[in-house]
């Protein structure tokens, strides 16, 4: 029987190593700028990671931005992408597949892969961990990797080991894991501090300790991850810990298998339509709906034809879906016919049946749905788009134009704070004079367009500050009004800058939007 082999990834500096490599950064370690990433932390931002030039001068992950800024005030910063990170690394295990069959991602910063009788076809244990150092550093990562005959004892080597590629042979995971720290066991941080307390502070001087006197002591910490005990037992292969891929359940699928060959876009119709109730079918029975279908065709001589349709909300009515295949089936080259046919449903969601009124009828949502759903199908994704609100705090940059069948996940969250904004928006805005009370009174008479309007009421101001993230240090702030003229016109007005700043000279304004 083939030992149990487990290996552990460690990618140490995997957020700032993605940002560099989707930048495309290409800089030396002596050249890059001293740089640190930043997440939400209890008492405001603070360090995720950061360059070995920032780390240089004493930051250090965790570290508030106030504190980083007064050791270092030419830090640059950047915000951290944590579900983009944890994204790469869904990827990165996908990827690690051409070692073993069975790879996941491990917490945010490392992989679990089952390489159990893979080794002997990389050549050894040993050439396929520096193959695998060796592809990582390839594609921008570096890495510390150890295989070892569980995976506590992996993890432990991988995070906490004196060498890496490290390798613990199947008689040595406690000669090897003794001089580790108990942290090396996956255990919180209170109960470290605990254990540090009692004087155990390596895995060697816990091993010594009685399990009975460990049971005692810690039964009543009811998470993996505050027992002592049973983490020894992992890491020794004392208690079962399988390495369980993280698979996605299959997507809903329905299949005919068809007596003729078919080849006419009649009879491609008519089975779509059984396809459909199948498929539709099985979505309701797990709750569920979907938004994107992929129909295929499998010719008998070999080959396969395919066309997609997509949904701007998720549906599971066939008569609705069939529709969005209408003017696409055209396209489906059969040969010589098609023998078997399948219709995926690649994006699905969540549903549930509702009743829009007594009456049973359709809501005007629902027509609405529906109509942007075949205008997508006949004009194409990029033809049929909405505004929607993204994050970003300057007026310009808080909409865009997206696809209209794009996913609520997919829409960014507003910076507006849910404060009003004028019904259309100019698109640059546009420069005018203002006669005002300096130094930062309100608007009394407004020049726009070769026309003046007396002010007649004012409301403001609206400050907003700019981006300092993405911003030069000479960008302005600005004061936002919304003003009113003796013929009821309403205007949104900005003036762009203070007095004596120092970012420039006098104060400019603009007509930014107009409201009815």
């Amino acid at each position: 029987m083939t030992d149990r082999r487990i290996v552990s990834i460690f990618l140490p500096q995997f957020p700032i190593q993605r940002w560099r490599r989707n930048r495309n950064a290409g800089l030396e370690a002596e050249a890059e700028p001293a740089l640190v990433l930043l997440r939400d932390g209890r008492h405001g931002p603070v360090i995720h990671d950061l360059t070995d030039a920032a780390a240089g001068h004493g930051l250090a992950a965790g570290m508030g931005i106030s504190d980083a800024r007064t050791l270092l005030p030419t830090v640059q910063v950047e915000q951290a992408a944590l579900e983009a990170d944890q994204a790469e690394l869904v990827r990165l295990a996908r990827w690690a597949l051409r070692w073993c069959p069975w790879t996941r991602p491990d917490g945010a910063d490392g992989l679990l892969l089952d390489t159990t009788g893979s080794g002997h076809l990389w050549g050894g244990e040993a050439a396929m961990l520096g193959a695998m150092v060796a592809a990582f550093q390839k594609i921008g990562f570096s890495i510390r990797v150890a295989a070892a005959p569980t995976l506590g004892a992996a993890w432990a080597l991988a995070r906490h080991g004196a060498t890496s590629p490290a390798i613990c042979a199947p008689d040595g995971v406690s000669r090897d894991l003794a001089g580790l720290p108990v942290a090396a066991l996956r255990l919180d941080e209170e109960t470290v501090t605990l254990l540090h307390r009692l004087g155990l502070k390596t895995i060697g001087a816990l091993q010594a300790v009685s399990r009975t006197a460990l049971v005692r002591r810690f039964r009543e910490r009811a998470p993996v991850e505050a027992n002592p005990a049973r983490r020894l037992d992992e890491a020794f292969g004392r208690l079962a810990e399988p390495l369980m891929p993280e698979m996605p359940p299959p997507a809903p699928r329905a299949l005919r298998q068809l007596v003729e060959p078919i080849l006419d876009v009649d009879n491609v119709t008519q089975v779509l339509a059984n396809l459909l109730t199948d498929l539709t079918a099985e979505l309701e029975r797990r709750g569920q709906g979907t938004r994107r279908l992929r129909l295929t065709g499998y010719r008998v001589d070999g080959g396969t034809a395919a066309v997609e349709a997509a949904a701007a909300q998720a549906t599971r009515d066939p008569e609705h879906l069939a529709r969005l295949f209408r003017d696409r089936l055209e396209g489906l080259e059969a040969g010589f016919g098609f023998e078997v046919m399948t219709l995926d449903a690649l994006v699905v969601e969540e549903m549930e049946d509702l009743q829009w009124d007594l009456s049973g009828g359709d809501s005007a949502d629902l027509d609405l749905t529906r109509l942007v759903d075949r205008l997508t199908a006949k004009l194409g994704r990029e033809a049929v788009l909405r505004p929607v609100e993204v994050a970003g705090h300057i007026p310009e940059r808080a909409s865009q134009l997206r696809p209209a069948d794009l996913e609520a996940a997919e829409v960014l969250p507003s910076g507006s704070d849910g404060k009003s904004r004028p019904v259309r928006l100019l698109r640059p805005p546009e420069a005018a004079d203002v006669l005002y009370a300096v130094p930062d009174g309100p608007p009394a008479r407004l020049v726009w367009r070769r026309q003046t309007h007396r002010v007649v009421r004012s409301e403001g101001p609206e400050r907003i500050a700019p981006e300092w993230w993405r911003e030069r240090s000479t960008t302005r702030l600005r004061d936002y009004y919304r003003v009113e003229d003796a013929e009821g016109r309403r205007y949104w007005i900005y003036r762009e800058g203070l007095p004596g700043d120092g970012r420039g000279g006098a104060p400019r304004w603009f007509v930014h939007g107009l409201d009815a």
